[in-house]
């Protein structure tokens, strides 16, 4: 996937005239990227615009205008797309709760070696993640994933952590979503 550039990045006050119509075009885009999997897993798909809308918001909300740190916020977020053939995503663990949240992300720690794409056939793609993100206590809320589907568009998402087994076919509009992302 084609990664964000600078040339395309808006000072902070610019982006702030133009902001209510392009979040809302990017809200529609991510809506079919979003996959709720059981009750407290949402993995959002990134692609090259929700990219770029992550990017733009962060230098609107710390008022970044800085070409070092514009160029830092850029190198991190085009990390969250994938390579050829990858998906890359967020992963949120939802859970309301702070005393559960806090007893599930100790016991979830083993979670990203246990989530999955589901492909036709059958086949089920691990996620690449970052080991630091997994503490030695617990796992933290947020997870940056890249699927390598090989190109191939998941037909599901899926969980077999113990205690926290989830899979959630995918929709058409969903399945379409990503293949756009994939080619």
């Amino acid at each position: 996937m084609k990664p964000v550039s600078r040339n395309e990045i808006l000072d902070y006050q610019t982006y702030e005239d133009a902001r209510a119509a392009y979040r809302q075009s990017v809200l529609a885009l991510k809506e079919p990227r979003r996959v709720h999997v059981g009750p407290h897993f949402t993995f959002l798909f990134e692609n090259h615009e929700t990219v770029r809308y992550q990017i733009q918001e962060m230098m609107r909300v710390e008022r970044i205008v800085r070409e070092a740190d514009i160029q830092h916020e850029i190198a991190t977020y085009n990390d969250l797309l994938g390579g050829v053939g990858q998906l890359g995503c967020t992963l949120l663990i939802e859970i309301d709760d702070e005393r559960e949240r806090a007893v599930k992300l100790a016991a979830w720690r083993e979670l990203p070696r246990h989530l999955y794409a589901r492909l036709e056939g059958g086949e089920k793609v691990r996620p690449e993640f970052d080991p630091r993100q997994v503490g030695d206590k617990r796992l933290s809320s947020v997870q940056y994933l890249k699927f390598d589907t090989g190109g191939r568009v998941p037909v599901a998402l899926g969980s077999d952590l113990p205690g926290a087994e989830h899979e959630t076919t995918l929709g058409a509009a969903q399945r379409r979503a990503l293949e756009a992302d994939l080619h």
